[in-house]
């Protein structure tokens, strides 16, 4: 299996990759963290043919524009597909490569971390599993990227278009989650599942798309 050189897997399985961006980040501050599918590119089911990544308009000006503001941005994915034996790890990342080379077309976006959890109740040895600590709507995922980075919990955003996007956020005691209608976000009570994920220490906000955290989050 051929993967990217600053990929670990570890013994858990679990995709942690820091890009040479992160590097800058020597101070606590807070993040941006963003599901992949339905928020950062089309969904697609259980997506993994690089040909099939398309992004959804704005989500490249929102993740330039904290770039530009020296905030990092995360991906905190579920795949699922990988637990199910759909696909591979290396087909994840040719779909990631291109994700990526897209961004930076449009108008130089970056991202400074990957996260991704193959675990699934249904899954296949070894990723059978009937709660990883790591699988949204448990924070593992975002716990791990603060454990890489000096990140701060208070000030940071998710973005995602369930609910488990936004009780991951929640879970990991960070400040607030933007639900977004495209993807799975405009499935039966999904937004009104999200709106409940509110309390008094976290915000939620419902928006049409990854664009309007332009206005919520800067």
């Amino acid at each position: 299996m051929s993967l990217p050189k600053n990929v670990n897997l570890g013994d858990d399985h679990i995709w942690c990759q820091l890009f040479d961006s992160a590097q800058r980040f020597r101070t606590r501050t807070p993040a941006l963290f963003l599901d992949r599918d339905g928020v950062i590119v089309e969904e697609v089911h259980y997506l993994h043919k690089a040909e099939d990544v398309t992004i959804i308009n704005g989500a490249a000006d929102l993740i330039a524009t904290a770039n530009k503001k020296d905030i990092p941005v995360i991906i905190v994915t579920n795949q699922s597909g990988l637990a199910r034996d759909m696909f591979g790890w290396e087909e994840f990342a040719n779909v990631q490569a291109r994700m990526l080379d897209l961004l930076q077309e449009k108008n130089g976006a970056f991202i400074d971390a990957v996260y991704a959890c193959p675990y699934h109740k249904s899954g296949i040895s070894p990723y059978n599993h009937p709660q990883h600590e790591a699988r949204k709507p448990n924070p593992g995922m975002l716990l791990r990227a603060m454990k890489a980075l000096p990140l701060q919990k208070e000030g940071s955003w998710i973005i995602g278009d369930k609910a488990g996007d936004l009780k991951a956020g929640r879970n990991a005691g960070i400040t607030g989650g933007i639900h977004v209608l495209t993807g799975h976000g405009s499935d039966e009570d999904e937004a009104e599942k999200a709106k409940a994920v509110a309390t008094d220490g976290f915000q939620v906000h419902l928006s049409d798309s990854i664009r309007d955290g332009l206005k919520i989050i800067f």
